[in-house]
């Protein structure tokens, strides 16, 4: 797929067609893409933890998600998360955002909340040492391939922010 095509098909799924798992080969290729984004100095730290297991997302969405929201009804049916942490810098979630419409998957990012990111933390034995930068969530979209593709198809939709709004040089 080329780049255009990629950038131009990106969009956060927030419902995943549960009867699909993601091949491990999918996961692979959305995880060595990440890896290969930039980190400053080349340090190199972001990690990854990947939690595809049913007993394991359902852990996760017990210490997360304890309301019940439209939102996280859809989110629960993600065949896959990706919590992504780093410990110095490092910019591999929208590496991993590309790589997963290359690879025909549907995909969302979002975080954790500040007050969960601890018991996440103790229950997955991450280390100290790394940063919660949120989670990645993958599978293929419960929406038809058509109804993804139509500009502003979901009604609460925002339209996107012309260029000036939101590039500054110089000043502010």
């Amino acid at each position: 797929m080329e780049f255009g095509e990629v950038l131009r098909r990106r969009r956060m799924i927030r419902s995943y067609d549960m009867t699909r798992p993601v091949p491990p080969a999918a996961i692979d290729a959305v995880l060595a893409a990440a890896l290969r984004a930039p980190s400053a100095g080349f340090t190199q730290g972001i990690s990854f933890l990947v939690l595809s297991s049913d007993a394991e997302r359902e852990t996760f969405w017990r210490l997360t998600g304890d309301s019940d929201t439209a939102w996280l009804r859809g989110m629960r049916t993600a065949p896959v998360l990706v919590l992504v942490w780093t410990s110095e810098a490092g910019m591999a979630s929208m590496a991993a955002l590309l790589s997963a419409v290359d690879q025909h998957l549907g995909a969302c990012f979002f975080g954790i909340p500040a007050d969960r990111i601890a018991v996440v933390r103790e229950t997955f034995g991450v280390p100290a040492s790394q940063l919660s930068v949120g989670v990645i969530s993958l599978g293929y979209s419960a929406a038809a391939p058509e109804e993804r593709l139509i500009s502003g198809s979901a009604p609460a939709r925002r339209p996107r922010k012309v260029p000036t709004d939101l590039i500054h040089h110089s000043v502010w």
